[in-house]
C-alpha cells in the first residue's frame, strides 16, 4: 500500500437464496447462489503462496528488477496451473513501458526512495512502447501486469467484469540503516498477501460451479511508485471499463487487525461510499468499515484508480498500522495463516457474490472524481 454464466436453474434449486440486498437496480436481481462451494483455503495454502512470493529469491520485488520479474513468472505460472484463461497481450503478461529515471549525481545524499535498489532512481510509466524507445536502451524497461480470467456463462451478464486484484511489487533491496541488518524489503503484508489471496479467491472460484458475470484477476505492477501497472491497465483495459461493473482490491491482510473483530475478519476502504459492503454483510460476510478512516485508505491502493472512471471499487484490508510498514522487517514468520485463510475465504464469498449477485452502486456523492477524495 502506498503513502500517497448465468448459473442454470438445475444448479441453484433448492439452495437458500441470499438475503434481499438494498438499492440493487431494478434489472439486477439477487441470484439464488451457494457462497461455500469448494475446497476452502487452508493455512497451508496460504503459507505455501506467500512464503514463495515474499521470499528472499525475490528480492523484495522493486518496479524494474529481476526479483520483480521473477514474481511475476510465479504468479502467472499459479494462474496457468489453475487453468485460468489468459488475459495478457504476452499469455497472462500485460506488457508495461517504464523507464528508469536517472539517478542523482554521487555528490547527493542518499536516498531512500521507493523502488529499485536505492540511489535515487524511479520508475516511470511511459505513455507507449514508442516512447520507450526514445529513451536509452539502459534505463528501457518492460513491466508486467499478471492477467487471468474465468469468463461467465450467463447471456444476460456474461460480458460484465468484475476485477479482483493486488498490486505485487514492493520496495526492493535498500542499504540498511544498521551495518549487517537485513537488506531485503520482503513485503509479506505489502502486498504478496493480497497476491496470495488474488490466487487463492480465482482457484476457489475456477474450482467451483459457473460464475454469472467474467471475473478477470489481476496481479499488478508499480502500486508502490505511484499506480504503474493500474494506470496502465486503465488505458489498455482486457475489456472495456465500461463493462465493468466492480473492483474488489486485497491489501495487506496477513495479520489480524483487533478494530475489524479479529482474526478470520476484515474491513473495506470506503464503505460507506457505496453498498458493496452492505451486500458482503447481508450474504453473511465478516467484513466491517475501515474503522481508521483518517488514513484515507480508500485513496491509497489501486482501486482509487478505477473508482475515478466510475467504477464501484474498494479494497479489503486487515491493516492495523503495524510498525514494519515499508520496513525490512515485513516478513513471512510475522504472518497469521489462520488468520490469513479466513479472509481469504471470505474474500472468494465476497467475489462469488460479486460475480452472480446485484450490481453494486455508489450512493450519492460517494464516488471521487479525478484529483479529489
Amino acid at each position: 500500500m502506498s503513502m500517497h454464466q448465468r448459473v442454470s436453474i438445475a444448479a441453484i434449486l433448492g439452495l437458500l437464496a441470499l438475503p434481499t440486498l438494498a438499492h440493487a437496480q431494478d434489472n439486477a436481481r439477487s441470484v439464488q447462489t451457494p457462497l461455500h462451494v469448494a475446497r476452502e483455503t487452508t493455512p497451508n495454502d496460504a503459507r505455501r503462496i506467500l512464503g514463495a512470493l515474499a521470499s528472499d529469491s525475490m528480492e523484495g520485488r522493486a518496479t524494474g528488477t529481476a526479483g520483480a520479474h521473477r514474481a511475476a513468472k510465479y504468479i502467472a505460472g499459479e494462474m496457468r496451473r489453475m487453468g485460468l484463461t489468459p488475459a495478457g497481450d504476452s499469455g497472462f503478461f500485460q506488457k508495461v513501458p517504464v523507464m528508469i529515471t536517472a539517478p542523482p549525481p554521487p555528490s547527493a545524499p542518499p536516498a531512500n526512495g521507493r523502488g529499485g535498489r536505492g540511489g535515487g532512481a524511479r520508475p516511470r510509466l511511459m505513455p507507449s512502447f514508442a516512447d520507450l524507445d526514445s529513451v536509452p536502451a539502459e534505463r528501457r524497461r518492460t513491466e508486467v501486469n499478471v492477467l487471468g480470467v474465468i469468463p461467465g456463462t450467463d447471456p444476460a451478464v456474461k460480458d460484465e467484469i468484475i476485477l479482483i486484484d493486488a498490486h505485487y511489487d514492493h520496495l526492493g533491496i535498500r542499504t540498511p540503516q544498521t551495518p549487517g541488518a537485513d537488506s531485503i524489503y520482503n513485503g509479506a503484508d505489502d502486498d504478496a498477501s493480497g497476491v496470495t489471496a488474488v490466487l487463492e479467491i480465482a482457484r476457489q472460484l475456477k474450482e467451483g460451479p459457473p460464475l454469472r458475470r467474467t471475473i478477470v484477476f489481476a496481479a499488478m505492477i508499480g502500486e508502490e511508485v505511484g499506480l504503474i501497472g493500474t494506470n496502465w491497465y486503465l488505458a489498455h483495459p482486457a475489456f472495456p471499463l465500461e463493462n465493468m461493473v466492480a473492483n474488489l482490491e486485497i491489501e495487506m491482510i496477513d495479520r489480524p487487525d483487533s478494530l475489524a473483530g479479529g482474526p478470520g475478519k476484515a474491513w473495506l476502504t470506503g464503505f460507506e461510499r457505496s453498498n458493496m459492503g452492505e451486500m458482503f454483510q447481508a450474504a453473511g460476510l465478516q467484513i466491517v468499515p475501515d474503522a481508521r478512516p483518517s488514513q484515507s485508505f480508500f485513496t491509497r491502493s489501486d482501486n482509487i484508480g478505477f473508482a475515478r472512471r466510475g467504477i464501484v471499487a474498494h479494497t479489503l484490508s486487515t491493516f492495523d498500522l503495524h510498525a514494519d510498514y515499508h520496513h525490512a522487517e515485513d516478513d513471512v514468520n510475522l504472518a497469521d495463516f489462520n488468520h490469513m485463510a479466513g479472509v481469504i475465504n471470505t474474500g472468494a464469498k465476497a467475489a462469488r457474490l460479486l460475480a452472480n449477485g446485484p450490481k453494486p452502486e455508489w450512493k450519492p456523492g460517494g464516488q471521487p472524481t479525478a484529483g479529489r477524495r
